[in-house]
């Protein structure tokens, strides 16, 4: 699924007029009959309802969905701020519809003072003020109200974007400014704002509704950002053939686990096993090798030249993949070991953990990164190795610029984690749940991508499914386990299953 930024859906908006044809006021209506079904589904028409509109096609919208829940019933209020005498043309058209219908409770047109009405508990609030055509923070009269409407005790429901919310960066926004929803009902596309943690409190629950703009105009318009899809994934799945051995299934090694980090080797061996991997070779100091062999007895074992820390690079000519940094720990010794491991390297790399945090205590090592090479930061991760973020968007673009400085692979985790290609294009994965927060899980991924790529898939197929097969078996664990007590064992244990759903 796209992502179009504010600018790409008022174009879209204007190619659906022009090659549906559809007049711009029936497509607002289209909108608004879509838009008000969906409130008539959730609220009762014995809920009051007062309408905040604004003076552009969003408070449009918003007139149309008052006249229409008006003639469903409802009782409706409706405040249209006109505060500086102009209305857009739609706007103005669905005023003059609102008055001619004669059928909502309250319309007044605030063109100065404003006597605010009263909100109370059972009453819902739509917020039609502004859409995504703004980009500057709401101030003066406006930014009072906002304040007015989120301090009261009603339910609040925007259309398209909480007001004062800009669609995509909201890094220099004024947050005590923007309408906090209880629900949001956004048209056609989600918005890139929506996937970014710290913007959670102003959406709400959020739906996303069709109102059947132009797929073709859809087809043809070109964005950086989309929603990886399950048909998509689907599609990128290999078949195993029926005269496979383990030969010809792919030999990965990890390079994981220092002496007390056990446990991110034994996690990351295993779900490499379970990516599909025909064989997997740990490289582990010498003082984990029984704890690996009883907890792996599948993995074959590569001791490493010191007692407890990884610290002299190995030849890699006979592994299709190299997964490295799971609890190496960050010693000066392990740091050069690190970098000319990554220097004599033949196969695909993915760094993660250490690896990072290693890379970002040598900053000028990050230039030497081969092409190709998959790095997988958390948050913290990234702004050690970028510097810190004021927001989730200042980090994202640090994570789509480091992919295409370094000509490799990003993936930034989190709630939708964000694949980061070195063309600038960036897939948000849409599975995974809170209970995937948990010690390891990162080390089961960079099993996964790891096993991936030694089993034959090009290393952003290996991204794209890597990232969504973990999501997906996080969501079956929590489905039966819960969320709450999920753990990154959890997410191995049911990968399998998450294979069997993604089969072609």
């Amino acid at each position: 699924m796209k992502i179009f930024t504010s600018k790409q859906i008022h174009e879209l908006d204007k190619y659906t007029i022009e090659h549906e044809p559809i007049a711009s006021i029936d497509l607002m209506e289209r909108a608004a009959r879509i838009l008000s079904g969906a409130i008539r589904e959730k609220w009762p028409n014995t809920q009051p309802i007062v309408v905040f509109a604004g003076p552009g096609n969003n408070g449009g919208d918003g007139l149309a969905v008052s006249r229409m829940l008006a003639e469903a019933g409802y009782q409706v209020s409706v405040y249209l701020f006109n505060i500086s005498g102009h209305l857009s043309a739609d706007c103005a058209a669905n005023k003059k519809r609102l008055e001619d219908s004669k059928q909502v409770k309250v319309f007044i047109e605030v063109t100065q003072e404003f006597d605010p009405p009263v909100l109370e508990k059972g009453m819902l609030v739509i917020d039609a003020l502004f859409g995504s055509g703004i980009n500057k923070p709401l101030a003066g009269g406006f930014a009072s109200l906002v304040k007015y409407i989120n301090a009261s005790p009603s339910e609040i429901v925007s259309i398209d974007l909480p007001s004062g919310l800009m669609a995509e960066d909201n890094s220099y926004n004024v947050r005590a400014n923007i309408i906090r929803a209880s629900h949001t009902l956004t048209l056609q596309q989600p918005k890139l704002a929506f996937l970014f943690p710290e913007n959670q409190q102003f959406i709400g629950e959020l739906q996303v509704l069709d109102i059947q703009l132009s797929k073709e105009g859809i087809e043809k318009t070109d964005t950086a950002f989309t929603i990886v899809e399950e048909e998509e994934v689907r599609a990128l799945m290999l078949r195993r053939n029926p005269f496979a051995h383990k030969g010809t299934m792919g030999n990965a090694l990890l390079i994981a686990g220092s002496y007390g980090m056990a446990g991110a080797a034994i996690l990351a061996t295993k779900a490499c096993l379970r990516a599909g991997t025909g064989k997997v070779t740990v490289n582990i100091p010498r003082r984990n090798i029984p704890i690996l062999q009883t907890a792996v007895p599948e993995a074959v074992v590569q001791i490493g030249s010191e007692e407890t820390i990884f610290a002299e690079a190995v030849d890699t000519d006979e592994f299709q993949a190299l997964g490295i940094g799971p609890g190496i720990g960050k010693s000066e010794q392990t740091a050069i070991a690190l970098i000319a491991q990554i220097r004599r390297s033949s196969c695909p790399i993915v760094a993660d953990a250490d690896a990072l945090n290693i890379l970002s205590n040598h900053r000028a090592w990050v230039q030497q990164l081969p092409k190709g090479m998959i790095l997988t930061p958390h948050a913290k991760e990234l702004d050690r190795m970028e510097g810190h973020s004021t927001d989730s968007y200042e980090r994202l673009t640090k994570a789509r610029n480091l992919a295409e400085r370094v000509e490799g692979y990003v993936i930034l985790k989190g709630r939708h984690t964000a694949i980061c290609t070195p063309d600038g294009h960036t897939l948000f994965n849409p599975t995974g749940n809170a209970g995937m927060a948990t010690a390891g899980s990162g080390d089961v991924l960079t099993g996964i991508l790891t096993g991936l790529i030694a089993r034959g898939y090009k290393p952003q197929d290996a991204c794209v499914a890597g990232v969504y097969l973990h999501g997906l078996a996080g969501d079956l664990a929590a489905a039966d386990l819960g969320e709450e007590s999920l753990i990154a064992s959890d997410i191995i244990q049911y990968l399998p299953k998450a294979f069997k759903l993604l089969r072609p």
